[in-house]
């Protein structure tokens, strides 16, 4: 990006995708999570900041045909194949907000293990039992708060 290239974080405040899905990422991954990935966005990052707010969460996760539940569940399943254990860990607390059950989450491991082979099953499950934990533990937390 250009020096004096605008913001897009900045610009994209009026721009109704990056609007909707802003609030559509902080609902569904966290608004702490979300807040830190902006605020540490740098001139190399902010771009893909801004990228997958507008066109991931403000033009495919708000459309109308698949429910935050079921986009969740694809998402286990895709994250799982592609083997990105980070973004695996954020998607599956995404899937617990989204109503999926531990049982359900456990049986799209299990349908991955089947279909993308034994190891990605379970560093999958793995990472959805760590994933699983921390939810727990930072819900226990922000009850007794």
């Amino acid at each position: 990006m250009e020096p004096d290239s605008p913001d897009p974080l900045a610009d994209g405040t009026d721009d109704p995708a990056f609007v909707r899905g802003l609030a559509l990422r902080k609902e569904v991954l966290g608004a702490a999570y979300v807040e830190q990935a902006m605020a540490g966005a740098d001139d190399f990052s902010r771009p893909m900041q801004a990228l997958s707010t507008r066109w991931c969460w403000g033009e495919t996760w708000s459309r109308p045909g698949l429910t935050r539940r079921e986009r969740s569940l694809l998402n286990l399943g895709m994250i799982s194949a592609l083997n990105r254990p980070h973004e695996l860990r954020l998607h599956v607390k995404a899937a617990l907000r989204n109503g999926l059950t531990r049982e359900e989450i456990r049986e799209a491991l299990l349908q991955v293990a089947v279909y993308c082979g034994v190891p990605a099953g379970i560093d999958a499950t793995r990472i959805a039992r760590e994933a699983i934990a921390e939810y727990d533990a930072e819900a226990t937390t922000a009850a007794a708060q």
